[in-house]
């Protein structure tokens, strides 16, 4: 794809690395239960206290994806695409260590890349925003980091 064929303006691509403010997130225990309840996971660790105390967590702990539901980052970095189609490229979390309930996070996220594809007939171009999301404690130390891919594409008149 040539430059002017593309999408993506030069103030765009400007955004990429730029750290958005940080922001703070409490990791709620009702936020946890209802979480798992969805997803149909019916490990009490998850839900029943007395349960966790004993577990060698020491209370209760967020499923494995729970950073990656929308209600856990609110306010990630994301450009205004000149498409209105759109999907899910994937989600990707490592954890250092597992999030507890009413621990607070304090979260900061960045748009890492953003690049241009033709799709196939019918999807037309695409434009993709990858976004890491880093969860820290309130001693900075890193215990999350969510990367998404979030594409979005012109589609067929």
């Amino acid at each position: 794809m040539t430059t002017e064929d593309s999408v993506i303006p030069d103030e765009m691509h400007r955004q990429i690395g730029m750290l958005s403010e940080p922001w703070i997130v409490e990791v709620e225990r009702g936020a946890i239960a209802r979480y798992a309840e969805a997803i149909g996971d019916t490990n009490l660790i998850y839900r029943d206290e007395g349960y966790a105390k004993k577990s060698s967590y020491g209370g209760i702990v967020a499923p494995p994806i729970f950073l990656g539901w929308p209600v856990s980052e609110p306010r990630t970095v994301r450009l205004e695409s000149p498409f209105h189609r759109n999907v899910t490229g994937g989600t990707e979390i490592v954890y250092e260590r597992p999030i507890c309930a009413g621990e607070r996070l304090i979260v900061t996220s960045k748009l890492v890349d953003l690049y241009e594809k033709h799709g196939r007939p019918g999807i037309g171009r695409m434009l993709f925003q990858i976004i890491e999301t880093k969860y820290r404690d309130l001693n900075g130390k890193v215990v999350a980091v969510l990367r998404t891919t979030d594409i979005t594409y012109e589609g067929s008149p």
